[in-house]
């Protein structure tokens, strides 16, 4: 009797089994098909039961199904994205139940290589397919402008391979330019992970910004800057990069040093001028300081800031000049007060020529035009002082000179 009980037993597990494993070849027989809801109800029932949920075979199944049912979904919204996501973890729960392995059994067909422009059924449907799928989806939202659902898709396959430089740096570039700081530095970050890669550069000029201006942080920038250097030392533009921030630190001996060795480096670099000519301006020698704001423009006469720095440090040496006249006694000032306003006057005469030059430059900037009104006004050049009034009128209204 025990033993007829035993034998009703094992017939009755064999069949259980059996159904089972039917249930699974339903689901591959949807997935092959293309009846991919039937198979994903299949597979869920085999997932759902002990006798095949414990097999990481039938999680593999079913995250080939949900791929499938990703990739069809043509409409690429956060509904489509939901089911990437689902496929992805569906991936790593197998992965893991086959004991998170690349190299062997179920751990190796999750990671299979996936060969692009091979015909459908001939790719394998793994991790790497799913990652593919989005990174085309993300293209397709990109070319269509819809920039925030082309980085979820850019991330998705960023996610799944943290190597995958291409889809990292494009899921930056995106987050970079929607704000979206925190996620362009976590992509960018990963980027400089990677071994041997060799556009880093690139992502140090995109990270730099984003520390030192969007999130105000020019001390993390600056290690930023010394890393990139490190890595690149022959790229003058991290150069420039340092010596602003150590201005913003206000690590202005720093600064200059850096400043000195860049500029034997690359002698007519503008704005390193500029920068050496800023540094001497604040240390005092407002002489040294109009030779490199000159030496910019000698070097680009079209350079706005190097015309703006000359006239303005001309301007407030002849300020200078006439303040000086006030510590005079009577029997001075009647002295020197016609040498010093001469000597003034040549230098507003000097700064108009750089003001003129930047107002051309950049003709809707206002506030070089009242200063160029002040200029002439003072020099008694009626003709041009006229002439930058009836600008202002323009672009001011008639009562500019109260506002």
């Amino acid at each position: 009797m025990k033993k007829l009980i035993l034998s009703i037993a094992l017939v009755g597990a064999a069949t259980l089994a059996f159904g089972q494993k039917k249930v699974v070849r339903e689901a591959e027989k949807g997935f092959k098909s293309g009846d991919f809801q039937a198979a994903l109800t299949a597979i869920d029932a085999a997932a759902a039961n002990p006798e095949t949920s414990g097999d990481p075979a039938t999680f593999l199944l079913k995250a080939k199904i949900q791929t499938k049912i990703f990739g069809t979904d043509s409409t690429n919204t956060v509904e489509t994205l939901e089911k990437g996501n689902a496929a992805l973890e569906t991936y790593m729960k197998a992965f893991e139940m086959a004991g998170g392995d690349k190299n062997a059994g179920v751990g190796k067909e999750i990671y299979e290589d996936d060969l692009m422009g091979v015909p459908d059924n001939l790719r394998p449907y793994s991790v790497i397919t799913l990652k593919n799928v989005s990174y085309d989806k993300a293209l397709e939202r990109y070319q269509n402008d819809d920039f925030e659902m082309a980085y979820e898709f850019f991330n998705l396959s960023g996610e799944i391979d943290p190597s995958d430089t291409l889809a990292h740096y494009n899921a930056a570039f995106i987050a970079n330019d929607l704000g979206r700081f925190e996620d362009a530095k976590r992509h960018l970050n990963t980027l400089l992970e990677v071994e041997n890669y060799d556009g880093k550069v690139n992502v140090y000029y995109m990270l730099i910004p984003i520390l030192s201006t969007e999130e105000k942080n020019p001390e993390a920038a600056y290690e930023v800057v010394k890393k990139a250097k490190a890595d690149y030392p022959e790229e003058k533009i991290l150069a420039e990069y340092e010596i602003q921030l150590l201005l913003q630190l206000d690590k202005m001996d720093e600064a200059m040093s850096q400043i000195k060795e860049a500029l034997a480096n690359d002698p007519n670099n503008t704005g390193l001028l500029l920068r050496s000519g800023y540094l001497k301006e604040q240390a005092g020698d407002t002489d040294g300081a109009l030779v490199d704001y000159k030496k910019s423009v000698e070097v680009d006469p079209n350079y706005f800031e190097g015309n703006y720095y000359t006239g303005a440090l001309l301007l407030e040496q002849a300020t200078k000049m006439l303040n000086s006249l006030n510590d005079l006694s009577d029997a001075e000032w009647e002295k020197q007060s016609p040498i010093v306003g001469k000597k003034a006057d040549e230098n507003y005469k000097e700064a108009a020529s750089y003001f003129t030059k930047a107002s051309e430059i950049r003709p809707d900037n206002t506030d070089i035009l009242i200063v160029l009104f002040q200029v002439h006004t003072r020099l008694k050049n009626t003709t041009e002082a006229e002439a930058i009034n009836k600008k202002l009128v323009e672009k001011l209204g008639p009562n500019w000179m109260e506002n």
